[in-house]
Formats: structure tokens, C-alpha cells, sequence
């Protein structure tokens, strides 16, 4: 009983009172009745506050709703289940002990639960890292109305829940075409330029059938027009590639650049699984892990969203060397690569650009990487100390390089997005439409 039992601030501070109030009586005689009638009175609430509090063995029950997996970077619902047995209303302190990835040591929720009554309280959670998370206890405090004692109740949980990718995002991104709806999340509508046309069958010509299709072999062979029958090149290879280097666990609103970019890929492969193209991945820094290889299949999402929960920054630095080397020998097929990484500067760049030139030659690269938007506010604020016209001059040289990476890129027929990392998905999701709208695979 007595490790559940604890004594209410406001006791003490009556108690405080009281040792007051005696002192105050030898000045004054008539004080002392005063104060010998407050400690009955108190000494009387008190007993009483136990009996109600410590009436029976459970009369609070509680339980935390989870759900089956966090999703990264969103507000994700907590519940707390509580059910009051007690024949009075009950108020409530809710201290859960809440993973320590989020270092919170303060939280707290204050309830009044009626009478055989059960409510569930909800609160949200916004993980910045993948990874498992583990609950504490969940320790309740039941007060009367009178909150001299408290009874503590705990229930040993133990909850360990997964933080995957951001699959919100995927939810939100969710889209078989360009429709109305989608133009709303900034999703650009491209007019069809040209075709990924494959040859399906020869047939014979009716009329309305383009005569450049004309087959003029097969007509001298059957001695009536013959045309070639093509279809929309389905089921092309797009890999989403993360460069899980060092320079891509730069932070940005709680979350890092390689997140951003896990998130990212995330819902790209299902916008290309739902585009009837093949959906692939890997990450590389040091060596090449994490691979799915580009399939369309039902199994294929599940595969890649386990694959991105498992990529962890090493802190080396990238080799676009074996990266160069593995993509020449794993794919073989011309494919749409997707490749999130980031330069700070044009010798950066200029270091890994003979092998981005390699790849390029035999794959449509597109190379995306961040805009510093710390530095981009820098540029856009007013100067007025000599210290403030110094960074802006350096930010805005910053801001000048970056323009140049992807001119150096787009110098040698490579694709770029520079972007923000809020913006990211928005970005590639316009750019993979783009490729497909314009027949460039």
C-alpha cells in the first residue's frame, strides 16, 4: 500500500499552516482552540480521503493504444484507455513514460473521469527517426475531490513499437492519374509530348491506320496492306538510389536529409508501381545495401518499405565509384535512376562527375539534391551590420554553387533536381511524371 500512497502537496502547505497558526497562539491565547480544532478537522479529511481513495483493489484500469508502426516525420495518435470503478467522480494525473527517443521528461495529462465511467484520452507523437521505440509504465494518480492523498497505479506495458518510413505520406500520395485532387498537393499536369512505343503485332490495315506503320514486307508477302501494331512500353525500370553518406545526415525540422529522402522514395515506388513501371531500390555509401531489385509484383512495397526501415547513415564517406560499378553489373536494362544525394560544392561535384557521367551513358540519371534553406533565407534578409553583409555575401556564394552543380550536371545531358527538402516528394514525384509524359526512357 504504502509505495501506491502519496500525500498531496496542499496537505503539507495546511500543515504549514497550522505550525503558524500555534506560534501565533502564545501571542494570542484564543488561537490555540483554532488550531487544535483545524487539526481535527484536517486529521478527520484525511482519514476520510484514504477511505475513499483505498476503497477496493481495482478501481482504475488502464491500457495504452498503439498503433501497429509509427510513421516517420507525422503526428501519429496515441490512446489511453482508463475505466473508473470508483462510486465517485475521480480525478486523474496520467504520467506515461513515452519513449526516450523523444526526450520528454515533463509530460503529463490532467482527467476528470465520471463514475463507473471509461473514456479514451488521446495525445500525439511525431517520431524524427526510424527505428524501434519502447514504452515505459504508465503510471496513473487518482485523487477525491478533497486531493489530500493520491494512489498511484501503474501498469507495466512494455510496448515496443516500429517507426517506418513516412507510409502517411504514401496514403496522401496515393494516385493512379493526374486528376483534380492531385493538382492540389502541387503535382503538375504534362501534356504527352512523344511515345515509348513497343511492337506488339503486324495486322492488317483498315482504314484510319497511320501509313508510315505500313509494313512493306509483309505486304508484298500477302499482297494487301500490312501495318505494324505497337503499344505503350510498359513495366520500365525505375530504382530509387539513396546515398546514405555523412552529408545526408545534415538536419532539417527534426528530420535528416537521408529521411527525407527515405520518405521520398517511399512514395515514389508506389506512384511507379501504379504507373505500371518497376519499382527498385538501393543505398550506398561505403558499399551498396539495401537492395530490391526493380520488379512489379505484389510483394514489391512491402519488400521496399522494409528495405528503406533498415538504411542507417555510416558517416563514410560515398564511393560513386562502386556504385558506378554495381549498377553496371546488377542493371543491365536502360532504367530511370532516381538518385538522392547532396553536393555543397561544384569540387564536390567535379570529383564523383566521371562516374555520373559513366552511369548516364547507359541509364536516365536524375541526380537530386538540397537546396540550404538557411542559407536561402540568409540571402533574402536585409544587411545592416558589416557581420550581416559578410554572411550574406557567403551565403549568396553558396546559393550561386549550387545553381552551378546542376548546370555542370545538365552540361553533360545528366538530369538534376534541386529542391527543398519539404518538397522533395512533390518535386520527384513531377519529375518521374515528366520523363513518362515526355517519352524520354
Amino acid at each position: 500500500m504504502f509505495k501506491s500512497f502519496y500525500i498531496q502537496p496542499r496537505f503539507f502547505y495546511a500543515g504549514i499552516g497550522l505550525v503558524v497558526l500555534f506560534a501565533l497562539s502564545y501571542f494570542v491565547p484564543w488561537l490555540f482552540i483554532i488550531a487544535q480544532l483545524s487539526i481535527l478537522v484536517l486529521a478527520v479529511l484525511f482519514i476520510l480521503d484514504i477511505l475513499i481513495i483505498f476503497m477496493g483493489k481495482n478501481n482504475i484500469e488502464a491500457s495504452r493504444v498503439l498503433p501497429d508502426k509509427f510513421s516517420n516525420g507525422d503526428q501519429n495518435l496515441v490512446e489511453i484507455a482508463i475505466e473508473n470503478h470508483y462510486p465517485i467522480t475521480i480525478h486523474l494525473e496520467i504520467i506515461d513514460e513515452i519513449p526516450e527517443q523523444f526526450q520528454v521528461r515533463d509530460f503529463k495529462i490532467n482527467k476528470m473521469i465520471a463514475s463507473r465511467q471509461s473514456e479514451n484520452i488521446p495525445y500525439h507523437l511525431k517520431p524524427t527517426e526510424r527505428g524501434l521505440y519502447k514504452f515505459g509504465d504508465l503510471n496513473i494518480y487518482a485523487t477525491s475531490v478533497l486531493k489530500i492523498v493520491a494512489k498511484r497505479y501503474t501498469f507495466n506495458t512494455g510496448n515496443e513499437i516500429p517507426t517506418y518510413p513516412s507510409f502517411k505520406q504514401l496514403k496522401k500520395f496515393e494516385l493512379l492519374n493526374i486528376n483534380k485532387n492531385s493538382l492540389d498537393y502541387g503535382l503538375k499536369k504534362v501534356r504527352r509530348l512523344g511515345h515509348s512505343m513497343e511492337f506488339e503485332q503486324i495486322k492488317d490495315y483498315v482504314l484510319g491506320d497511320d501509313l508510315r506503320t505500313i509494313n512493306w514486307k509483309a505486304t508484298a508477302k500477302k499482297n494487301q496492306l500490312m501495318v505494324n501494331q505497337f503499344q505503350d512500353e510498359k513495366s520500365q525500370p525505375v530504382y530509387s538510389i539513396i546515398d546514405k553518406g555523412r552529408l545526408m545526415k545534415m538536419p532539417f525540422n527534426g528530420l535528416s536529409l537521408l529521411d527525407y529522402a527515405i520518405n521520398a522514395s517511399l512514395v515514389i515506388s508506389n506512384v511507379v508501381l501504379k504507373k505500371h513501371d518497376k519499382a527498385g531500390l538501393f543505398s550506398f555509401s561505403k558499399n551498396i545495401e539495401n537492395v530490391v531489385m526493380a520488379e512489379r509484383r505484389n510483394s514489391q512495397m512491402r519488400l521496399i518499405l522494409e528495405a528503406l526501415y533498415n538504411v542507417k547513415t555510416d558517416y563514410f564517406e560515398s564511393d560513386f565509384s562502386r556504385l558506378y560499378g554495381n549498377i553496371k553489373k546488377h542493371i543491365t536494362n536502360r532504367s530511370l535512376l532516381l538518385m538522392y544525394t547532396n553536393f555543397e560544392t561544384l569540387d564536390g561535384l567535379e570529383r564523383q562527375l566521371p562516374y555520373l557521367k559513366a552511369i548516364s551513358k547507359s541509364h536516365l540519371l536524375v541526380v537530386i539534391f538540397f537546396k540550404n534553406t538557411e542559407v536561402n533565407q540568409m540571402t533574402s534578409n536585409k544587411a545592416e551590420t558589416v557581420q550581416q553583409v559578410y554572411d550574406k555575401v557567403i551565403a549568396e556564394k553558396f546559393e550561386f554553387e549550387k545553381r552551378l552543380i546542376a548546370n555542370e550536371l545538365k552540361k553533360y545531358g545528366i538530369h538534376s533536381i534541386l529542391t527543398t527538402p519539404e518538397h522533395l516528394t512533390i518535386d520527384t514525384i513531377n519529375k518521374y511524371l515528366e520523363i513518362k509524359a515526355r517519352g524520354m526512357l
